[in-house]
């Protein structure tokens, strides 16, 4: 039988309310001078303190606190799109059902945009300009790279149902299948090439439209954003494999703002 979780201590609570408070008004530093700007001075003075000297005990550092936001964004950005990806998402919400692999990869996208444009600069600080001077440490790869395996998960699924229906297989050239080989040693071995080149597709494509929509780069391109959203990554997902348009033209409800 599971041991009940051990309840928090006050002290423990107190560092975790605290800690909060810190990420907090660094999210808002966030917000005013983007990630650059943000220094734990600066945080002390928004939470009230008068040095800094207090939040070496939680963060050693500006970088520090910089990979906790930056860990913190990955993973809610994550959450939003398994939420969207669920076999067992609640059919009231627009969820499409588990063997619509179109469907759910639309349901994704909906839902990557819907977080990025609620929370531009926590998507800005994860899919933005590099941040000078940082580097961001290993920690932060598993929260960063859980939405690709994701959408690589939408493609192996298809595979595996019969479903995956590219409109080409092109053949993947040596020195690109070499150039893969950072990524095919963390998959399973036998995933066709190609079928972990759509899934790199369908990634890149989706965070470049994305990130040309919270970045206005279509302000003045695009009117109805969200109606030219969900019909061109509909048409992606039906040129890279993952099922036909249905018959009437429609999509999915529920997909975000």
């Amino acid at each position: 039988m599971p041991t009940a979780p051990r309840s928090l201590t006050a002290r423990e609570r107190a560092r975790v309310e605290f800690t909060r408070d810190i990420k907090e008004a660094a999210r808002r530093q966030l917000a005013e001078h983007g990630a650059a700007g943000i220094s734990l001075r600066g945080v002390a003075r928004d939470i009230g303190l008068v040095s800094a000297s207090a939040l070496y005990r939680y963060f050693p550092g500006r970088d520090a606190l910089l990979t906790a936001l930056i860990a913190d964004s990955y993973s809610s950005l994550g959450d939003a799109a398994e939420a969207a990806a669920a076999p067992d998402a609640e059919v009231q919400d627009g969820a499409p059902d588990p063997g619509d692999h179109l469907g759910r990869w639309v349901a994704v996208c909906h839902a990557v945009r819907a977080w990025a444009l609620a929370h531009p600069h926590e998507y800005a600080l994860i899919h933005g300009s590099p941040v000078p001077g940082y580097t961001a440490p290993a920690e932060t790869t598993e929260p960063g790279t859980r939405v690709p395996f994701l959408i690589g998960g939408l493609f192996a699924r298809a595979a595996q149902d019969g479903a995956y229906r590219p409109l080409d297989r092109l053949p993947v050239p040596a020195d690109a299948h070499r150039a893969l080989l950072p990524l095919l040693g963390r998959l399973p071995d036998g995933i066709p090439d190609h079928l972990v080149v759509a899934g790199l597709t369908a990634w890149t494509y989706l965070f470049g439209a994305v990130s040309f929509e919270v970045f206005g780069h279509r302000a003045n391109i695009v009117d109805d954003q969200r109606a030219y959203f969900d019909h061109e990554v509909r048409r992606l997902g039906v040129l890279l494999g993952l099922g036909p348009v249905a018959a009437d033209g429609g999509r999915p409800s529920g997909q975000g703002a």
